[in-house]
């Protein structure tokens, strides 16, 4: 079997080492590859390549869509696919994003986490709001060029905001290595130990911007787990009949 990871820049990515590993240790035949794309048409090409699936990564998340030939129905309302299964000869693109963000945070919620904000309104963004929506969660985001009603400029960001919203998800690859010197504009200082905050980057395990809210005593996450567990349910889809 073949696999592959679609994506811009694929030098430091997660998904390569960790199914490369997952098949040694399970004595799987297969293989999985990264793919860098310049450009999402040149992905026309690659789906026609004898390969089985192939997880999708940033910036491709959405604009990938329009050359699948099906979505799951999860897919469709998230409005981003971030894995693709090949079935007679069809391209299905599916969200395992989604199911990845629910397993990870699951343990951290209370009842504090009424009213999230998420910085960040591309692929991953989607997804995040999908889960935390489908349980209840109120969802305001922060954009570098907000457009609509609930969502806002990084310079807009309060304190009364921060009182309100105390989930805090980063979904921007800003803060990622080897630019790990780099953070969003926020206002640490009106972070409390009542607030999680949740960087979907898991390389640095630690990024500034979570490092920031752990000294304002805010209890964190970062992304590592989530990739696992959308790692597991791509095979899981991959490998189902």
């Amino acid at each position: 079997m073949k696999f592959a990871l679609l994506g811009q820049t694929l030098g430091h990515s997660f998904s390569k080492h960790f199914f490369t590993d997952h098949f040694a240790k399970t004595a799987i035949d297969a293989t999985y590859e990264n793919i860098e794309l310049s450009d999402i048409s040149d992905v026309k090409n690659i789906l026609t390549h004898n390969f089985n699936g192939f997880n999708v990564t940033i910036p491709y998340k959405e604009s990938i869509i329009p050359f699948l030939d099906e979505l799951s129905p999860e897919a469709k309302v998230i409005g981003a696919v971030n894995t693709i299964v090949i079935r007679n000869g069809r391209s299905i693109g599916y969200n395992t994003d989604a199911f990845g963000f629910q397993q990870s945070i699951k343990p951290f919620l209370t009842n504090l986490h009424e009213k999230a904000l998420i910085l960040g309104t591309g692929g991953a963004s989607k997804a995040v709001t999908f889960v935390l929506k489908n349980i209840g969660i109120d969802v305001l985001y922060v954009s570098r060029n907000p457009t609509k009603p609930n969502e806002f400029s990084y310079n807009d960001i309060n304190e009364n905001m921060l009182r309100a919203c105390k989930l805090i998800v980063q979904t921007t690859p800003v803060g990622t290595f080897p630019s790990i010197t780099d953070c969003p504009v926020f206002p640490f200082q009106h972070l409390t130990s009542e607030h999680l905050v949740v960087d979907l980057i898991y390389n640095p395990s630690e990024t500034l911007f979570l490092h920031q809210a752990k000294q304002a005593g805010a209890t964190i996450l970062n992304g590592e787990s989530m990739l696992k567990e959308q790692a597991l349910k791509s095979w899981e889809i991959w490998t189902s009949i």
